[in-house]
């Protein structure tokens, strides 16, 4: 899976912080409470977003795999997380040694196709699975895999930021309901793993892991955007959008264009999303 470019991810990263669900971290971080040097193991870690968000709030002496199919996505993840920490020193293997506020966070970083080397990266050792603005671009099929390779390894999950198909922008258009619609025609196209699950996965996951009698928390995670603050991040928004839709050619290319050319300025949005913690219920 490609496509993301750092740029992207950067300019998305402030909204995804701010979005994240509290509750839901709180109960991942209290599952981990009982492990003084907690390994986390972030799958399609692009930039190490996910990794800048949760590490302030574990332990010192934490450690991360970030896995990727994407090497520049990697070597991104290792220059800004340079930049993020206080100190840095390359450590062994690879490895990058972090200090952030007298914490001490050991990052290693792999490259692997999930698609095809899932059971290698899941076997290794590991405290939790976490991922964000994931699982919506994987298929069903996989995901089903997915969930019921944790729950045989016992693996808890926590993940965030997987979008859920509701949007709302303001002022209203006339073409909402239809570019929405082709736009989730889009999602559910193959990125990589298959037909995507798009707007589906988030209760295909839920499922699979209740029906498995797992502890399961979920929240709402909705991007609330302004022009006032994000305004290039909802020019950005309106532009891929646009451009997903074109590629589907369920709306005709006028209407597209229009849509883009409101939505570029428009006053705000809300795209939703929605995290999930899952473990074993005993």
């Amino acid at each position: 899976m490609s496509g993301f470019s750092p740029e992207w991810l950067a300019l998305r990263e402030p909204a995804d912080h701010r979005a994240r669900n509290e509750s839901v971290r709180d109960a991942a971080l209290a599952h981990l409470a009982c492990k003084p040097s907690p390994r986390l193991v972030d799958l399609g870690c692009g930039s190490g977003s996910n990794l800048r968000a949760l590490a302030p709030h574990l332990p010192d002496g934490q450690i991360w795999r970030l896995v990727d199919a994407d090497p520049l996505l990697l070597h991104a993840a290792r220059a800004a997380l340079t930049l993020w920490a206080d100190r840095a020193e390359p450590g062994q293997g690879g490895a990058l040694d972090l200090w952030r506020e007298g914490k001490r966070i050991e990052v290693r970083f792999e490259e692997a196709d999930l698609a095809r080397d899932l059971d290698a990266v899941l076997d290794r050792p590991a405290d939790l699975i976490t991922a964000a603005a994931f699982f919506d671009l994987v298929a069903p099929e996989w995901l089903t895999l997915f969930c019921s390779g944790l729950v045989a390894r016992r693996l808890p999950l926590f993940t965030v930021l997987t979008y859920d198909g509701f949007e709302r922008w303001t002022p209203p258009h006339g073409a909402d309901a239809a570019i929405l619609a082709a736009f989730h025609a889009h999602q559910t196209s193959d990125k990589g793993f298959g037909q995507a699950a798009g707007p589906g996965a988030f209760a295909l996951m839920e499922r699979a892991f209740r029906d498995a009698g797992w502890r399961v928390t979920t929240g709402e995670s909705p991007w609330r955007l302004s022009a006032e603050t994000q305004a290039p991040l909802i020019a950005a928004l309106a532009q891929g959008a646009a451009g997903a839709v074109a590629e589907t050619g369920l709306a005709p290319p006028a209407e597209v264009a229009s849509w883009r050319d409101a939505r570029r300025v428009a006053q705000a949005c809300e795209i939703g999303h929605r995290d999930l913690f899952a473990a074993p219920g005993d």
